[in-house]
């Protein structure tokens, strides 16, 4: 019986380019070989698809588990680099691990499902709204469905009135804040913002990974996470708490502080757990996402529960959380891989991108 091919696609043009390297080696280190062929195709900063060998040679000259970019390569763009046409259309499935804007967003989906190839995860659509908390929070809140109190501004708007989007966030929402980019994952860009004096900085920081930032609420709560994993009847995980070493769960907290520490189960009653995992999946299916996610939480003492983000690409480094939840489930790493890929295949049989 012949191996089933998939391409473990990685790196990218966004800000979590060194988050998806990683992701990628653990993925490529923890897949079953004796079912698939593994084929890593990388992409540069810079927006170039390295072909499996160009990938191979990139992923020997990093060190495992740093987050390091791969090297650029003096090559054409993609249209005209046949060799990695020829490797992709020999594919017979692609795992995207690519976060964020070009690989999280439908952009990567929409490509792979014009050239009718499967492909893990979420769907066009559902891709394009989870990477837009705007858009995934209005959802949301249409389904019935409880989001911190936010307000969405535009780079043109913060450029052309500063103050008013000012005076708006202090009457609608008050200080502190947070502000972070509205297309945007791995909390790179986001911002603790005390008082108007902070504001500024916050805003262009996160306007500089996009068009639309979002200033929302601050609160003391609990950071809850839960991974989904399912096609028209998903599952979720058992849950986890993050319990930052740093005053918030930023970049450096999720990736590089080894003073964070988890929670599993979270230090919250049970019967909030319930209906954090029933309000999880509710919340998937509400922006008609398929094969993961990881959503996530803020569960105040009182014991209010607000949906924060949906991750459709979630983080695979050896630290995420998104396998570390199915693992406290008895599903390993490998197990995890296989089903994830097995999802897509069932997807691609029942004809749905």
């Amino acid at each position: 019986m012949s191996k089933t091919t998939v391409g473990i696609l990685f790196g990218g043009r966004s800000g979590e380019h060194e988050v998806s390297v990683v992701s990628a080696q653990g993925a490529l280190g923890a897949i079953d070989t004796a079912r698939f062929e593994p084929v890593a195709l990388g992409v540069t900063r810079s927006g170039t698809w390295l072909t499996p060998g160009e990938t191979r040679e990139a992923l020997r000259s990093l060190a495992p588990g740093r987050y390091e970019p791969l090297p650029e390569v003096d090559a054409n763009p993609l249209l005209v680099r046949h060799e990695v046409l020829r490797a992709v259309s020999g594919l017979d499935v692609v795992f995207p691990l690519i976060h964020g804007p070009y690989g999280e967003d439908g952009s990567l989906q929409g490509f792979f499902k014009v050239a009718g190839i499967p492909y893990v995860g979420a769907g066009v659509a559902a891709s394009a709204i989870g990477l837009d908390k705007q858009l995934q929070k209005a959802i949301w809140k249409q389904a019935g469905l409880p989001v911190v109190e936010y307000l969405a501004v535009s780079r043109e708007e913060w450029l052309e009135s500063p103050d008013e989007v000012a005076r708006r966030a202090e009457g609608d929402l008050g200080y502190p804040a947070f502000v972070k980019p509205s297309n945007g994952g791995s909390s790179v860009a986001i911002s603790k913002v005390r008082s108007r004096e902070d504001l500024g900085e916050a805003m262009d920081a996160a306007l500089a990974y996009g068009p639309k930032a979002l200033v929302e609420r601050a609160m003391t709560a609990h950071e809850v996470e839960c991974a989904v994993l399912g096609n028209e009847r998903p599952e979720a995980s058992p849950l986890g708490e993050i319990i930052p070493g740093r005053e918030f769960y930023d970049y450096e907290a999720k990736y590089l502080d080894v003073g964070t520490k988890y929670a599993v189960p979270p230090r919250i009653p049970a019967d909030l757990q319930q209906q954090i995992k029933e309000m999880a999946i509710a919340a998937y299916r509400a922006i008609g996402c398929e094969g993961m996610a990881r959503v996530d939480f803020f569960v105040e003492d009182g014991g209010s529960i607000y949906l924060n983000e949906i991750n459709t690409i979630p983080g695979f480094t050896p630290i995420s959380m998104y396998p570390r939840l199915w693992a406290e489930a008895g599903v390993s790493y490998t197990e995890l891989l296989t089903k994830l890929i097995d999802l897509a295949l069932e997807r691609a049989a029942r004809g749905d991108d």
